[in-house]
């Protein structure tokens, strides 16, 4: 029989997934080393299993203890994981920025979680850092792990991330991209890959409010870098040990707004489900295509899996609310939203009056005029009060035809909202698309109001 004895063994040699769409325009062959395979769903599962044997070897975790650790969700996951196998306690402290999900999932594991403001300064008694390590100090049998500082996390992707993408590539990479927020990942995978090759390229992805991408160019750590942002697992307002400069060769910064709406992409045109740092990764790649060629080999880590931003980037009212989406919705979104409106519209043959009439009872102010299943025009509640106020005499049983105006454009549903912004304007308010299992839908201008 084939199986393994605990959970723990299932951890690493994640799958290598080349992707298509989403890098089309980056002439080299790019490949995504998918850490969402991890049964803790993310790379750190890696390390934080290296921090506790380490830690076992040392004396410094010792039978019956409690675990504490800093952490932004992945991390406190693989050590619950090696907690529960290996009978420990675990309190983790976090910040408030970090989405619902991985609190509640380090809850379910049994873990105790300590949430802690965002905007203090690292030294602050009430973040994060010092949260823990004051606990370190207060709970007797306690071990701290503290990957910032804890080499065992770079040394736990030089023994398995850096061979498995040098085993997975046939030795053919050339860049590597990951985003640094510890760095064990970074330093380790790339301190293991120049050994093979030093003219393979470390590239690290770097966020705006962190200090790496500065220091890394200048030497300089410069506390006006630092300001509040909201990817998750990337970028550091300290330097951590494990983040070795000599081994990265460049950093890139990537927006909030970009890393959130790629990551969105990523799953939509690639089938790969990931989190707000598979994003920026993607973003740099896409920065930087012009420094690749199509004999480049480029592996991009996807450090952890969707699941656990669902309340964030793939929830669409918390796009919206911090202006990402715009740049992600398309007429398709805008149709999903609208489904339970009907369509409305008139018949040539039907008289003015009637189209005032409908436009009064269903609160809108321009319609689709249809003639045999086909729209041939359009009508406006302008249009409808003109002709009633030139002609007040006049019986409003005249044909909507004899008044209505061209048909209103018809529009793609994968249309961008950007670029539905050039069909729709104050003398054209509206446009017709179908949905994807045929019907008719409007939108107007006002939906598109809505959704920006």
């Amino acid at each position: 029989m084939k199986y393994y004895n605990n959970i723990l063994e299932t951890i690493g040699n994640t799958p290598m997934v080349k992707l298509n769409k989403i890098t089309s325009e980056v002439p080299a062959l790019v490949l995504a080393k998918v850490e969402s395979f991890n049964p803790g769903n993310s790379i750190k599962d890696r390390m934080a299993l290296k921090m506790v044997e380490d830690a076992e070897k040392s004396g410094a975790l010792k039978p019956g203890g409690t675990i504490i650790e800093c952490t932004s969700g992945n991390t406190g996951m693989g050590i619950a994981l090696a907690a529960v196998v290996k009978g420990y306690k675990c309190i983790f402290t976090s910040s408030d920025k970090q989405s619902k999900e991985k609190f509640d999932i380090l809850r379910a594991m049994g873990a105790e979680v300590i949430v802690c403001p965002t905007n203090v300064a690292p030294d602050d008694p009430r973040s994060y850092y010092s949260v823990a390590e004051r606990l370190s100090k207060d709970i007797p049998n306690s071990f701290w792990a503290n990957q910032y500082d804890n080499l065992s996390n770079t040394i736990a992707h030089y023994e398995s991330t850096g061979p498995e993408i040098w085993e997975q590539t046939e030795g053919k990479i050339t860049h590597l991209v990951v985003g640094v927020g510890t760095g064990g990942t970074i330093s380790g995978t790339g301190k293991y890959l120049k050994e093979q090759n030093p003219n393979i390229k470390i590239w690290g992805v770097d966020t705006y409010g962190s200090v790496f991408k500065k220091y890394h160019e200048t030497g300089e750590f410069d506390e006006k870098e630092i300001y509040p942002y909201i990817t998750e697992g990337i970028g550091e307002d300290i330097l951590p040990k494990n983040v070795d400069f000599g081994i990265i060769d460049h950093f890139e910064k990537v927006s909030d707004k970009d890393a959130a709406v790629l990551a969105r992409r990523l799953a939509k045109e690639e089938g790969l489900f990931m989190g707000y740092s598979a994003g920026s990764a993607i973003g740099g790649v896409l920065q930087m295509k012009e420094n690749l060629t199509k004999n480049d080999v480029v592996v991009i880590i996807l450090h952890d899996h969707g699941s656990r931003y669902v309340g964030k980037i793939y929830n669409d009212d918390w796009m919206r609310d911090r202006g990402f989406l715009e740049a992600d919705f398309k007429v398709a979104d805008l149709i999903r939203m609208k489904s339970a409106e009907p369509f409305i519209s008139i018949q040539s043959k039907s008289s003015v009056r009637e189209a005032l009439n409908i436009m009064k009872k269903n609160d809108i102010s321009q319609m689709p005029v249809m003639e045999k299943g086909e729209i041939v025009g359009s009508i406006n509640e302008s249009q409808v009060l003109n002709f009633i106020l030139e002609n007040p005499l006049n019986n409003t049983d005249k044909p909507v035809m004899e008044i209505m105006g061209k048909a209103f454009p018809f529009v793609d549903n994968k249309m961008s909202a950007k670029e539905l912004t050039k069909y729709i304007s104050k003398n054209n308010p509206a446009v017709i698309t179908k949905s994807n299992m045929g019907d008719y839908h409007i939108v107007t201008q006002y939906d598109l109001i809505q959704i920006m």
